[in-house]
């Protein structure tokens, strides 16, 4: 993230740019020189993700309620002192920073690879070294925090051109976060959260006119520099061997910088003597090595420049960045806005209008960089109804819609998965028929699966996907009794009997209309979770019974536990399955957001937050003991109230999932067939995809390869036990 090398720079040959600071001392300073003012600081929540998440265990699915008290923590330290934090999230991908995303998935992938290596070979957490966030941490941070009270945005482009503006434009003390771009944008002043020390309220200052001295160049240099460097626009390699020029003529090496940092010197020294005599004469492309890559170094240069500034190295302002400046800082402080005065911007924005989703450049000047465009119908054409899902998306309310109806394209990060464990599905095929079937909501699309329908561009990691380009995922038809409502009906009618169509259209996304009655009866918040678990089991036929009794007993047990009495429970060993099942069911739930939100929030959102119905830990406590065969009651530790709920959800579970063809047996009756699997004794037949989908179901997960590249049949198929659903 940020420019390449700049931050060792800083630290290692240039230390007097960090200077120590104390928040509460300079909100004293600011609220005397700005009476009335509220001291406020604009966070980069993306980037504070690892530092937030303190819980010692984080393979087996997080301790939501440990990391939900760290962040009351945090927000407490700064509310004491009277500072207000607002928390931006990024939103969207930028298309032209596509290909940075997809890197940093495969090195994760590779991280993922080494530790479920590790846990099998030593049947434990690996340490710190090998820190990997739990799966869905960045959407539930979200509702965390505005479960705290805390405002909380999501952007519209990646969020530290937001950050930086909103910082800017409403005099805020300055910026929380750890990403060297803030060093570049003209802003308020940059704090880093990794010196953050909460108790004190100590950090470092990161002072971008400290480095300028320290380079010999103007604020205005600075963006120029980022780019010859290398950042998330312009590839570190495309101006390597002008870098290696600038090295070879530098006559002023520090002893105290490593060759990076020299070269970063050199860089500097090379615009502060050489391009700035000429700077307003000739165009940079008259002076660097720019070649075929003349534009996207301007877009690069440009995209550092926010609302009402202007760089003396671009002779005309580009017109689209400042279109796109305006537009954004309305999108992230008023969720409000008129479809009709949006206009098409930079052509690798992922801003859209009701009637321009994807630009196509025809020809780009780089010194106007506002080309001639082609114009796209958008996913969605209602304007009141994208209204809606962009406000919800911008105030963090939804998850997913917005890139669904805008663009038709979402993305979905790396999860804790096994990619050598053939047992288990990734939670890409698994969840995909769910969504597709809000696919079909969203767009009023899908009644019939024609190959003619819209197609969403799905960017999912999952083991297998080198993530060249994008699967290509339909709308499947859903089937709501009485038919499927508008989505002006499902989002803004107050008409008495909405509140069951929306519950209604919810079920039959999971596909489980059939059993309506039945869940609906079950108490929050383990409606949600018996819905989840049903989808799931469904959808999953190497789940067994234990796996059902360790879902069901952790969120039972979970509701009479603090976070202090969770942090203390102890592991005897870390099994590789339960990992995984801990991130699938995580992942799971951040799916019914998405389900919730587009079916006009038929659930409170508390229904299915992770800090109310899964800890990590106590999951894989519960998973432990059921592998061993302990009875029910030592499972809900001997608590009878507890024993009858567990006998009555697993009982609402397990018909639900008859309801649809699917027993879920004990593995006692299995026997081992393959490393990672269970075969019934004496059943040597298995259906066929197609035979064991009814109409509506989809692909089952075996079958769906990526997008609409359709792998071959996996060998492993769904199996058919003749026995009940109970042991």
């Amino acid at each position: 993230m940020g420019v390449r090398g700049l931050q060792g720079f800083v630290g290692s040959t240039c230390p007097h740019v960090c200077t120590a600071v104390n928040f509460k001392e300079l909100a004293e300073q600011h609220r005397s020189q700005h009476p009335g003012c509220t001291p406020t600081v604009v966070v980069d929540a993306m980037c504070c993700l690892r530092y937030w998440y303190t819980p010692e265990s984080w393979v087996c699915g997080g301790q939501w309620r440990e990391y939900f008290a760290a962040l009351r923590d945090f927000v407490q330290a700064f509310t004491t002192v009277g500072i207000k934090l607002v928390f931006f999230f990024d939103g969207m991908v930028e298309q032209g920073k596509r290909a940075v995303w997809v890197r940093r998935r495969l090195k994760n992938n590779r991280e993922i690879a080494r530790i479920f290596h590790y846990i099998k070979s030593h049947r434990e957490q690996p340490g710190r070294n090998m820190f990997f966030i739990p799966s869905g941490l960045a959407i539930f941070t979200r509702f965390a925090l505005k479960t705290l009270g805390q405002e909380t945005l999501c952007s519209l482009q990646e969020a530290d051109y937001e950050v930086a503006t909103y910082g800017l434009q409403n005099n805020c003390l300055g910026i929380l976060g750890e990403d060297t771009d803030y060093l570049i944008y003209d802003t308020c002043p940059y704090f880093s959260i990794s010196e953050l020390c909460l108790d004190s309220l100590d950090t470092v200052m990161l002072c971008r006119e400290r480095l300028c001295e320290s380079l010999e160049l103007s604020l205005a240099d600075l963006p120029v520099l980022a780019c010859l460097l290398g950042n998330d626009t312009v590839p570190e390699g495309m101006f390597e061997s002008f870098r290696f020029q600038c090295l070879s003529s530098y006559t002023s090496m520090k002893e105290n910088a490593d060759k990076r940092g020299n070269v970063i010197l050199a860089v500097a020294d090379h615009i502060a003597k050489v391009l700035r005599l000429h700077q307003g004469e000739k165009k940079l492309e008259e002076m660097l090595p720019l070649g075929q890559n003349k534009a996207l170094f301007y877009k690069g240069v440009a995209s550092y420049l926010l609302p009402g500034q202007t760089s003396p190295w671009i002779f005309q302002k580009p017109k689209g960045v400042t279109t796109l400046g305006k537009q954004i800082v309305s999108m992230s402080t008023d969720p409000e806005f008129e479809p009709e005065s949006l206009v098409c911007t930079h052509p690798e924005s992922k801003e859209e209008t009701p009637l321009c989703t994807h630009p196509e450049t025809e020809q780009e000047d780089p010194m106007n960089m506002e080309p001639e465009m082609k114009q796209q119908v958008t996913m969605v054409s209602d304007t009141e109804i994208l209204k809606v899902a962009r406000a919800q998306h911008v105030q963090a309310e939804s998850y997913l819609v917005y890139g669904v109806m805008s663009s038709g394209e979402i993305e979905c990060s790396n999860t804790l998965e096994d990619a050598l464990d053939q047992a288990l599905p990734s939670q890409a095929f698994v969840y995909r028929p769910m969504r597709q079937r809000v696919y079909s909501l969203l767009l009023g699309a899908g009644g019939d699966g024609a190959s003619s329908g819209p197609v969403i561009r799905e960017w999912f990691v999952h083991s297998g996907n080198p993530l060249r380009h994008p699967d290509l995922v339909r709308p499947l038809p859903m089937h709501v009794p009485g038919g499927t409502p508008s989505l002006k009906v499902l989002w803004l009618s107050q008409e008495p009997g909405v509140e069951a169509r929306r519950m209604d259209t919810l079920l039959a996304c999971l596909d489980l209309s059939a059993s309506r009655e039945e869940l609906q009866a079950v108490e929050s918040p383990f409606q949600a979770l018996c819905c989840l678990l049903t989808y799931l089991f469904v959808q999953v036929d190497t789940l067994c019974l234990e796996d059902l009794h360790a879902f069901i007993a952790q969120a039972l047990c979970l509701q009479g536990k603090s976070a202090g009495q969770l942090m203390d429970l102890q592991l005897e060993h870390v099994d590789s399955r339960a990992v995984q099942l801990g991130s699938l069911l995580v992942r799971g739930l951040s799916m019914l957001v998405l389900v919730n939100s587009a079916c006009g929030f038929p659930w409170s959102n508390s229904d299915f937050m992770p800090w109310n119905v899964f800890d990590g830990k106590l999951f894989h406590e519960k998973y432990l003991q059921s592998e061993k065969g302990c009875p029910a009651e030592v499972l809900v530790e001997q608590n009878r109230s507890r024993l009858t709920r567990f006998h009555d959800l697993k009982s609402i579970v397990c018909k639900a999932c008859m309801r649809e063809d699917r027993r879920i047996v004990s593995r006692q009756h299995w026997r081992p067939h393959h490393p990672g699997r269970w075969e019934k004794p004496g059943s040597s037949s298995h259906r066929t995809n197609s035979g064991h989908s009814r109409s509506g179901r989809g692909q089952h997960w075996r079958a769906q390869g990526p997008g609409s590249r359709q792998r071959e049949p996996d060998r492993w198929r769904r199996h058919s036990p003749s026995s009940g659903w109970s042991s």
